[in-house]
């Protein structure tokens, strides 16, 4: 590979964010930790941090902890979901949440558990809730106090966020998977929209990439687009620039980085944490390892670990859960059902019933590599497209 100093692929998204290459890292919860976002960021892209899952006290340490990894910019990712709770106020336990939750569903998981065997466990109280019930108030403050250079919103409309945002300089990202929250979004005055296709690991919509970027870039034209959903290479980077994207938001071809899922602050593990982002080195090396030996058939889009639709590897805990006839509540109550359960899993190391979120190109990632090796790989791969192979095949005149 040529040197990164001898490598030239720039957008107007490379302007905009004061980046090398025009790559973003999607900001996994968990995953893209302060580490792996600093690393991006060092490589010309642009790092995000997954702050979904953290305290305040918790996010605030992982920007200082990226400051000092990075002089380059970075983002921070929140999750901004509708939920249709009652008012609540203070600081709210497991416990008290779950009462929220209907008998008959609680029976349903009691019920599965002891079919699987999934051995019970006790719920550890735990705080982030309020500030996840609360829409995040207390994360965005910090992200606002630390002076980020970008605010992505990974579900949910930013548009509270914004003014805040823009008063200060910063960019802010909306991920959308329609042409109406694209629109919705735009009117919210983001600077960026990210059209995320059904391919996609993670949350994720019903329309794919290919299909959903045109459309996005017609609808929010002159607003600046990203392309997410089925991009981990040097290909899928060119295609997104060809459809008139700025740039890539990439998410999965990052899950074998080494520097993925290794920032989990201590007191998460500590009796198993409730939050499933709390990866145990045993747990990364079984996700990675599920990536390696994945097909391109081997996800699955379900509600019932968010209740929202998500793609994960496929895993037998999905399976066991759709042949019983089960039934996903609304954010966040879905979460706080199978927790207990999710939790009993880990305890007993049921990896073939273990979570793990992952795109449809899990097909072709076969390599573990470093986060600086994954960008110049993609970046080298598309300059050689862009300048030899399609010159080369593609014959075009007026």
């Amino acid at each position: 590979m040529s040197s990164k100093g001898s490598k030239t692929l720039r957008t107007k998204l490379c302007d905009m964010l004061d980046i090398e290459y025009p790559i973003i890292l999607a900001g996994m919860g968990g995953v893209a930790g302060p580490t792996l976002t600093a690393a991006v960021s060092n490589a010309g892209g642009l790092g995000v941090l997954g702050a979904a899952g953290l305290s305040a006290d918790q996010l605030r340490d992982w920007i200082r902890k990226t400051k000092e990894l990075t002089d380059k910019p970075f983002g921070v990712d929140l999750l901004l979901p509708k939920i249709d709770l009652p008012p609540m106020s203070g600081k709210l336990s497991i416990s008290e949440l779950r009462a929220f939750l209907p008998a008959e569903d609680l029976a349903f998981v009691d019920k599965l558990k002891k079919e699987i065997g999934i051995p019970d466990v006790e719920i550890p109280e735990y705080d982030v809730w309020s500030d996840f019930l609360s829409g995040g108030k207390t994360l965005i403050d910090v992200i606002m106090e630390e002076r980020v250079a970008v605010f992505a919103s990974g579900l949910g409309n930013p548009e509270s966020i914004v003014p805040r945002a823009h008063a200060q300089g910063m960019k802010v990202i909306g991920l959308v998977g329609n042409v109406k929250n694209a629109r919705r979004v735009a009117e919210a005055r983001a600077d960026i929209i990210v059209a995320q296709g059904h391919e996609a690991g993670g949350h994720t919509g019903r329309i794919g990439t290919m299909a959903l970027v045109p459309q996005v870039i017609d609808a929010v034209h002159p607003l600046p687009v990203v392309a997410a959903g089925g991009v981990g290479d040097g290909r899928g980077l060119v295609a997104s620039l060809a459809m008139g994207a700025w740039g890539v938001w990439v998410g999965s071809a990052f899950l074998l980085a080494h520097e993925s899922s290794i920032d989990a602050p201590k007191d998460w593990i500590t009796n198993l944490g409730v939050d499933t982002y709390a990866l145990e080195p045993w747990e990364i090396e079984n996700w990675k390892e599920g990536i390696i030996a994945a097909t391109e058939e081997d996800t699955r889009v379900t509600r019932i670990y968010t209740g929202k639709t998500a793609r994960f590897l496929s895993n037998k805990f999905i399976e066991a859960w759709d042949k019983a006839g089960g039934k996903a509540l609304p954010m966040p109550l879905q979460t706080l059902l199978i927790c207990e359960a999710e939790l009993g899993l880990r305890k007993a190391r049921m990896t073939e019933y273990m979570a793990w979120f992952a795109g449809q190109i899990v097909g072709m990632l076969k390599e573990r590599k470093s986060a600086k090796q994954i960008v110049d790989d993609m970046v080298e791969e598309a300059i050689v497209i862009l300048k030899e192979k399609l010159p080369a095949e593609v014959k075009a005149e007026d």
